[in-house]
């Protein structure tokens, strides 16, 4: 099998056993017999499983931040981008794509590169998310990035939340969180040629604002 397939098939095999054990509870041997392969073969692509699971966790978190990216790319609609932000946590975490819940449902968070890890992809997404904060608002970059980084927090934290609790059915805890996120951001009001914009854009698309998109404020 060529490298990168071998290397992609491991990664399935360990996503698959660290999510039903945890990486403590987890050994190489399991991950070998859940992809087929012989141990040695499994220490040939990882030196150790903690370089298998920063692997995993590395390609967790750049498709978190891809996906975030498209939620913000996906509509000029403030109260949209923050709906579609905020489910692109819920459908991470809830989807069958086992890896993501390393970021959010870790037991090695006190690892430093794991924290250094989901530090950085929450930064990354907060300085996506400040950008357009800062674009449509007069706000300047460090006020536009605590306000990003806090909204983050609300999508990450209540999304770690939920998928270890579950209270709540996915799509109503979607629709709860969005309501929360953009009940804040929206009292930050659009500056006058953001507004304009905006205007111009619901006029094009025919998208008439919420009843409760009093300001189009930044996502």
């Amino acid at each position: 099998m060529p490298r990168e397939q071998r290397r992609t098939q491991l990664l399935e095999a360990a996503s698959v056993v660290f999510t039903a054990k945890g990486y403590h509870a987890a050994a190489m041997d399991d991950i070998a017999e859940e992809a087929g392969v012989t141990k040695p073969v499994l220490y040939q692509h990882f030196g150790s499983k903690l370089d298998l699971y920063l692997a995993l966790l590395d390609q967790a978190c750049q498709r978190l931040v891809a996906k975030v990216s498209e939620a913000l790319a996906s509509t000029d609609d403030n109260s949209e981008r923050v709906v579609a932000t905020m489910t692109a946590f819920y459908d991470l975490v809830s989807s069958e794509r086992a890896e993501f819940r390393l970021i959010f449902e870790s037991d090695l968070t006190g690892e430093a590169a794991v924290e250094e890890r989901i530090w950085q992809v929450n930064n990354d997404i907060a300085d996506r998310i400040a950008a357009v904060i800062a674009e449509d608002t007069a706000l300047g970059t460090e006020q536009s990035k605590l306000l990003a980084i806090s909204l983050v927090g609300i999508g990450h934290v209540s999304a770690r939340y939920w998928v270890t609790a579950g209270p709540v059915a996915v799509d109503e805890a979607k629709r709860l969180v969005s309501n929360l996120a953009w009940r804040g951001i929206s009292g930050f009001p659009l500056t006058e040629e953001a507004e304009h914009a905006h205007q111009a854009g619901r006029h094009v698309t025919g998208v008439n604002p919420s009843p409760a998109d009093d300001h189009r404020s930044p996502a």
